[in-house]
């Protein structure tokens, strides 16, 4: 069973917050709630869990 949650960390101004990871699809954007970036995933990732994350997408933990 894949972990549901991951903290994500800005790389622009180091905040973290954990959130719920959708389970059916990726998460393209996400508005950082310390500075107000809008973080994309980074080439070759799919979603901002896979790029910023603690733990990557349910369907990444999965081998999907």
């Amino acid at each position: 069973m894949p972990i549901l949650s991951s903290t994500l960390t800005c790389p622009h101004c180091g905040h973290r917050k954990t959130e719920a990871m959708p389970t059916d699809a990726c998460q393209f954007f996400y508005r950082c709630t310390g500075c107000g970036t809008m973080l994309r995933p980074r080439q070759g990732d799919c979603c901002v869990f896979c790029s910023f994350g603690s733990t990557p997408c349910p369907p990444r933990q999965l081998g999907q």
